[in-house]
């Protein structure tokens, strides 16, 4: 049970993980590039963006678990489960990844950038040569803690059958007052994180040409 337990939160961490970036690593790149720009139309994009993103983040993830019910059940047919919890880790997920994102990419040399538009480079290989390489690092380490967040996230969902550790947990270890389950499942769920966060770390200090 736990081995199985451990398989489903193994992939919706993960799922949940690649579509949010897949979602927040453009509107992170947004938020940057459109910030401070001469265009009324691009600064109200920036705006809309930044609200939208704080909107979102702002919302504990268990009251919006339970708010996108009816969405989930139409997007994927049931609300339970754990390919239905994918569904709002992914919404709650997609605008934490996107201010790590910006984060990451705000920490660049403004001299190198500056640096390769003075060399005549159009803006998309100012970001995909210069940022996101030089940034790559911080963004390494933004995405072992956005993992360790959505791994935290998923372990909530076992209030409304989520799946996963998180669901073991409540209906064994709470419910059912055995507390060996809930101290096992905790355990697991720490060696994950420090298995993600080290595994983060190490893979930072590889990609990071500063170290050498």
């Amino acid at each position: 049970m736990i081995g199985f337990g451990l398989l489903e939160t193994l992939y919706m961490t993960l799922a949940s993980t690649a579509v949010a970036y897949i979602i927040g690593l453009p509107v992170g790149v947004a938020l940057v590039v459109s910030e401070g720009s001469e265009n009324p139309f691009i600064r109200r994009m920036n705006t809309a963006l930044g609200i939208l993103v704080n909107l979102l983040r702002s919302v504990p993830f268990l009251i919006l678990l339970v708010a996108l019910i009816p969405f989930t059940r139409l997007l994927v047919g049931t609300s339970i489960g754990s390919t239905a919890t994918v569904v709002p880790l992914v919404i709650a997920s997609a605008p934490f990844v996107a201010r790590l994102v910006e984060s990451s990419l705000k920490e660049v040399d403004r001299g190198i950038i500056e640096a390769a538009q003075c060399m005549g480079a159009s803006m998309t290989k100012v970001i995909y040569k210069v940022m996101l390489p030089e940034a790559k690092p911080s963004l390494i380490v933004g995405s072992a803690i956005a993992v360790t967040t959505i791994l935290s996230y998923s372990a909530m969902a076992g209030f409304v059958g989520g799946g996963g550790l998180g669901d073991i947990a409540i209906r064994y270890g709470y419910y059912r007052y055995q507390d060996d389950i809930m101290i096992i499942t905790v355990a697991v769920l720490v060696i994950i994180v420090q298995i993600f966060q080290e595994v983060g770390m190490r893979l930072a200090k590889i990609g990071d040409k500063r170290i050498s």
